[in-house]
């Protein structure tokens, strides 16, 4: 990644979307550009002209602290996009271009029995690109479509969503499943911009998909530590799960797992996922799409 150009394309979108009346300032007149000028948002911050100017150009490094929180207040910006503008002014910071360690391409054995003793739970295991590197039974019946899609490669949330078609059936709201998983991957982009394969992956993508390269050039990021999130599964149908993130801090990766409220529809078809799930290694390919049958 560019990160110059992610500087200036973030900062840009930023103050685009902030108007004079929200940031407390007459404004006067037809504004050719959406948004808050250069002059607006360096008084707001409390620095020059000139000074502001070389930051949205690209160039943040050597900036304080002082000055990214002054950004960030004039700006308006959120927890996720504070924490990507500290992300992108520290890869610009001086001395020799640093890539962070290179996040493993399989988990521990640990972790993965972590994975298989939450039998009740569908839960996996990502890096910053979306790859889902481990996954328990119930993960894997419940992203079924996704891991099909990916023909025993490594599954990606990036790809099955703006690369296969079943993804819009999968996703109960697709067009959020899509705008986060942008975010997520603009995050990755701010903490590691010298990662080889989120380069390619962006690549790959920008050029296989409209979808995608417009939610690119908007720079979002967010954050997802808790949720919920629908699903249609094509084997139990629609299902309403909640989710928790947590982060693997020795190996730079993120659990996720996945539940339902108690006594609810989905999560008896939870359950029945779960048989379904444990037929998967014996039944036989006429078998394996045939749900079991609901009680009551």
């Amino acid at each position: 990644m560019d990160n110059r150009s992610e500087i200036r394309e973030f900062l840009t979108s930023r103050r685009a979307k902030i108007s004079p009346h929200q940031a407390g300032l007459p404004s006067y007149g037809t504004r050719r550009v959406p948004g808050l000028r250069r002059t607006e948002v360096a008084q707001l911050a409390g620095v020059s002209v000139e000074y502001y100017s070389r930051l949205e150009r690209g160039d943040l490094s050597g900036v304080s602290d002082q000055v990214l929180d002054a950004l960030a207040r004039a700006l308006r910006l959120n927890d996720a996009e504070r924490t990507h503008l500290e992300d992108l002014a520290r890869a610009a910071g001086p001395g020799p271009r640093r890539r962070r360690r290179p996040t493993p391409d399989q988990v521990r054995p640990s972790v993965q029995r972590l994975l298989d003793s939450m039998t009740g739970a569908p839960a996996f295991v990502m890096n910053g690109r979306g790859d889902v590197l481990a996954a328990n039974a119930l993960g894997r019946a419940l992203y079924a479509p996704m891991f099909d899609a990916a023909r025993g490669a490594t599954p990606n949330h990036a790809r099955f969503i703006f690369l296969d078609a079943r993804s819009h059936l999968f996703w109960g709201d697709w067009e959020r499943a899509a705008d986060d998983t942008v975010a997520l991957l603009h995050g990755q982009a701010g903490r590691d911009p010298y990662d080889k394969d989120l380069t390619d992956l962006v690549g790959e993508l920008s050029t296989q998909s409209e979808d995608f390269r417009t939610r690119w050039a908007r720079h979002d990021v967010r954050q997802h530590h808790l949720g919920a999130k629908p699903f249609h599964h094509p084997v139990v149908g629609d299902l309403h799960l909640t989710y928790e993130s947590m982060d693997l801090p020795a190996d730079g990766l993120t659990l996720v797992a996945y539940g339902t409220e108690p006594a609810s529809d989905s999560e008896d078809k939870l359950r029945l996922l779960a048989s379904w799930a444990a037929t998967l290694d014996t039944a036989g390919p006429q078998q394996e799409q045939t749900p079991p049958s609901r009680r009551g």
